[in-house]
């Protein structure tokens, strides 16, 4: 039954990386992963924030950021400015005070159309992965490797396989959505 599993961890990974991409989406608080999509110019390359900096959120409405070398201290400044996340860092020399500013309704309902659009992507890769599972299926049958029966016997648990997750693509969605919408 490699199919079953290997299907299984596709759609596992997808909902992961939904996860990792709401993650991302801007709320009402303050989180380290809002900052996540910052490349630095660093050292003669674009570098990742997380990988020159620390981040971390002392309150609700602020992230500090703390770079590892005071020196890059202006680089990671003008990345978070750059990155179009409307924030609008203050550099003190030593770390950069990110104050996250309450969402007016016209983005919360702005970042709520990209959730559905995440979403979707989350859906479609996991009706990619069912899909690439039923063709193997059907070329086992087709093989004689596994009896017509079996066959109808997995691909229906593949298919309780994808209904179980695009269901919780759609709670992650329910949850991230209500908490975006928070004023």
């Amino acid at each position: 039954m490699p199919s079953l599993k290997e299907a299984e961890r596709r759609m596992n990974e997808a909902v992961d990386a939904m996860r990792r991409e709401f993650a991302t989406v801007r709320t009402g608080k303050a989180t380290p992963a809002l900052l996540d999509t910052v490349r630095v110019d660093a050292y003669g390359s674009k570098m990742p924030l997380n990988q020159v900096a620390t981040i971390h959120a002392p309150e609700p409405s602020l992230l500090v950021v703390q770079p590892f070398d005071k020196s890059i201290a202006g680089d990671v400044e003008k990345a978070i400015l750059s990155a179009d996340l409307g924030l609008n860092p203050a550099n003190d020399g030593n770390v950069i005070r990110v104050p996250i500013p309450a969402l007016n309704e016209e983005r919360r309902k702005e970042y709520v159309r990209l959730l559905h659009k995440l979403a979707e992507e989350g859906r479609v890769s996991v009706r990619h992965a069912r899909q690439v599972a039923r063709d193997d299926l059907k070329e086992r049958v087709k093989d004689h490797d596994i009896s017509e029966d079996e066959g109808h016997r997995q691909a229906d648990r593949v298919q309780e396989m994808t209904d179980q997750f695009i269901g919780e693509i759609d709670t992650l969605l329910e949850h991230k959505e209500q908490e975006v919408m928070q004023v």
